[in-house]
């Protein structure tokens, strides 16, 4: 029956309705293209979500991942396999350069389940590590709590789905429907300096999460200075900075490391988190943890990166020898054909052919490297009555679907560009040419 059902039939009768899908049936993918079950060629300037970091295909992976799947796929995590070891090497090293490479890598299957290993890393250095000297406030000596939890995130911010993760998502439209919230997260204002020094100086608080850009709000940057004073009142108060580049980690941004675009590379966090193009397409996440010297309360002195021993946290699927054989591919590609430097080139160029379209109905486009999102005049629904219904940006997303190109809305009135690192400038002059056709049109 299946053979001949169509796919979305299936999908109605068999799959769980999680997600509001658009109506496309894609098959097959080639580079910075995909095609739909009709054969009709579209232009992925959603990259799976800026999963398909080297588009799709790439003849190396490709190759690399037949002849690994030939070999070894999966052992599970209780022996030692050479591709997840080399590929935590490569991680750490490219996390850390210019400097040696230090700390180490845990690896899972997802962003959210990456989130949840940083949870799990800041609960256990709250209740196992020495808690920070007592204070002094007007005079009288403050006693710190013994055992902290409490993660600070921001508003905006975006974790995941898991239980924990829609905790520390900043965005109520997450949490609905699965109250009572998991506790030990609060939520302070993006970019506001005052409201962390207020937040951190709360009993119990252990860790600061931000995303140095949050990419599903629709591309909005931490500043540089509001990171430095993260960093700051983090060693001030003995807490963990951790930072969330499941979307903008590995390249996205024109490095390796989002912040470092941001920031510069003086600024090292505690902790990263990353998914998403860490392995083309593949499922894989993982966290780096540095080495950063914790006194426990048992009076030993270990690397934080050894703080989750046997037994703390594991997964079955993480890290395979099939998935790390390809992420270590993936990495390969990006450094060696020059994937960096196309996207610190080509961001730029994307944004600026956008912005020459000139349309009523853009008010601004934001940027850094390849994560790129145009927002939508608040009026647009007034504008563009037939708007109202979906709303503005899945409006004009399924309208750019019906001209070819495939692109992620953010919120109700933002969309995002994610092509692969490798995009060529033909395509980038393609986009644009669709969307000012798209938009042109709808404009009258």
């Amino acid at each position: 029956m299946s053979a001949t059902t169509p796919t979305r039939e299936l999908y109605d009768r068999y799959v769980i309705p999680t997600y509001a899908r658009f109506e496309l049936r894609l098959a097959r993918g080639r580079g910075s293209e995909v095609w739909d079950e009709d054969g009709r060629r579209y232009l992925d300037f959603g990259a799976g979500i800026a999963v398909t970091s080297i588009g799709h295909c790439h003849p190396r992976v490709v190759r690399v991942m037949q002849e690994q799947i030939a070999t070894l796929v999966h052992t599970s995590n209780l022996y030692f396999t050479r591709p997840q070891a080399v590929l935590a090497e490569r991680l750490v090293r490219l996390t850390c350069a210019p400097g040696p490479p230090r700390g180490k890598v845990f690896f899972c299957n997802s962003g959210a389940e990456a989130n949840e290993g940083l949870y799990k890393l800041a609960r256990k250095f709250g209740n196992e590590g020495v808690p920070p000297a007592p204070t002094h406030t007007v005079g009288e000596l403050v006693a710190a709590c013994q055992n902290r939890h409490t993660v600070i995130t921001m508003h905006g911010s975006f974790h995941g789905r898991t239980l924990a993760g829609i905790a520390a998502t900043g965005q109520e439209k997450v949490k609905k429907g699965f109250e009572p919230l998991v506790e030990g997260f609060v939520q302070v204002e993006f970019n506001n300096g005052p409201a962390l020094l207020a937040a951190v100086q709360e009993p119990g608080t252990v860790a600061v999460l931000l995303e140095p850009v949050q990419g599903e709000r629709g591309i909005h940057s931490a500043s540089p200075d509001f990171m430095r004073l993260a960093r700051e009142l983090c060693d001030r108060h003995e807490m963990l900075l951790m930072f969330d580049e499941v979307q903008c980690g590995l390249g996205r941004t024109g490095d390796w490391c989002g912040w470092k675009t941001l920031a510069g590379g003086a600024l090292m966090p505690d902790a990263v988190s990353w998914a998403k193009g860490i392995a083309g397409g593949f499922p894989l996440g993982a966290i780096w943890v540095s080495d950063r010297s914790v006194t426990l309360k048992t009076g030993a002195t270990i690397p934080l990166c050894d703080l989750l021993g046997p037994g703390s946290h594991g997964t079955t699927f993480g890290g395979t020898p099939l998935v790390s054989a390809g992420a270590n591919e993936v990495l390969a590609v990006i450094e060696e054909e020059g994937m960096l430097e196309n996207a610190r080139t080509l961001g730029p160029h994307a944004k600026a052919a956008i912005e020459a379209i000139g349309s009523p109905l853009i008010c601004e486009v934001r940027s850094v490297g390849l994560m790129l999102a145009f927002e939508l005049v608040p009026d647009f629904a007034e504008r563009v009555p037939a708007a109202k219904e979906r709303g503005p940006s899945l409006f004009v997303v399924d309208r750019l679907h019906e001209a070819g190109l495939l692109t992620v809305p953010s919120g109700t009135h933002a969309i995002r560009w994610l092509p692969p690192l490798n995009v060529k400038r033909s395509e980038i002059d393609e986009a644009a040419s669709i969307l000012a056709r798209v938009l042109g049109a709808i404009a009258g």
